[in-house]
């Protein structure tokens, strides 16, 4: 694909300093690009890349000092919005997959929509409904009942279970399970863990993403949901029941317990963990590593473990960076208190 910069610039809102007609073939990071290619500048510490990089182009804040005369600019509030902007119109990959493989194992009793693709080894079971323009990747298992929406693409090696429900437009990775068995078991009278049937279903609404060898495990009744625009990064779990609210976006190796609710417009960074049966209110954000064990209503950052709101762990980590200056100020705090009753005793006796 080319295209012109004048192209890119009525997309992006940008103004163009240079030739308008340069040719854009490619996107790439400022330090590895090459002729032909756009890149971006946003933030100072790449700045240093700017004298000896090979781009045609490049996207850079209002008031940047042009120093180069042998490459083209396009001024914009946000070169790092700009550019994602750029990819989803004119690069974003097709994800080539095209027919039904005759590996491809469908049962008579599902449906199956117009233009739907399915790679080699794809299972498709009994009473399946699979809407328009979806494709499947190789080794991917459907189980009995699933239903997937239109637009949807499944890659390889993805295992649906039985009635789980994918809405339109859904995105997931390879590797990645939904509907496995939530974890529920119960000690009998031997102390022995029974295995509790986990009997609902995962439903993931649409516009859901799910990134490789994340789990989603089925209820242990009724569904566990997935919200309208989520996005959920690799190795994640969500355990049973879980509902996580719309546009909600949850990093990797995070982890959801059992009947915990998020809610709308949340972010959790890498490996937060939250317990089960607790409350994440609307636009709450939970910083990397962070621990949750009890419900959060108030709107706002939170971090630490136990989470707690970001200014107040801030000012705990300072307290707790300054302990040996405080047990040292407590000693002397001490002897001068040992000190002055010793005074005070003495001059109690001679009284």
């Amino acid at each position: 694909m080319r295209i012109s910069l004048a192209e890119v610039a009525d997309l992006i809102g940008g103004k163009i300093t240079g030739d308008s007609q340069t040719g854009i073939i490619g996107l790439a990071k400022i330090e590895e690009a090459k002729s032909g290619d756009l890149t971006f500048l946003y933030m100072p510490a790449y700045e240093k890349y700017f004298q000896t990089t090979k781009a045609s182009a490049i996207l850079v804040k209002p008031g940047f000092k042009k120093t180069r005369t042998d490459i083209a600019y396009i001024e914009v509030n946000d070169p790092n919005k700009a550019f994602s902007k750029i990819i989803i119109k004119f690069f974003t990959p097709e994800f080539s997959l095209s027919g039904i493989d005759a590996t491809a194992f469908i049962h008579p009793s599902s449906s199956i929509g117009n233009n739907v693709a399915l790679g080699r080894n794809v299972v498709i079971s009994s009473g399946c409904k699979i809407g328009d323009n979806v494709k499947i990747f190789h080794n991917t298992v459907l189980l009995e009942d699933v239903e997937i929406g239109n637009d949807t693409i499944l890659f390889q090696n993805v295992s649906i279970r039985e009635k789980c429900k994918i809405g339109k437009r859904v995105i997931i990775h390879p590797g990645t399970v939904v509907g496995s068995d939530g974890f529920g078991y119960f000690p009998d009278e031997n102390g022995m863990y029974k295995k509790i049937p986990q009997i609902g279903i995962v439903i993931l609404e649409d516009d859901v993403e799910l990134g490789s060898n994340v789990s989603v495990d089925r209820a242990a009744l009724g569904a566990t949901i997935i919200k309208r625009g989520t996005k959920i990064d690799n190795l994640v779990q969500i355990g049973h029941n879980v509902v996580i609210g719309e546009d909600t976006v949850i990093s990797a190796q995070s982890g959801v317990s059992g009947s915990t609710k998020v809610g709308a417009h949340c972010m959790l960074g890498g490996q937060a963990g939250l317990t089960g049966h607790i409350e994440i209110g609307d636009n709450v954000s939970i910083g990397a590593q962070s621990g949750v064990s009890k419900s959060i209503t108030k709107p706002g950052i939170y971090f630490g473990y136990p989470a707690r709101e970001l200014k107040t762990t801030l000012k705990l980590e300072a307290h707790l960076n300054n302990l040996p200056e405080y047990l040292e100020k407590i000693k002397q705090l001490e002897n001068q208190i040992q000190n002055l009753s010793a005074e005070i005793k003495k001059l109690s006796d001679k009284s």
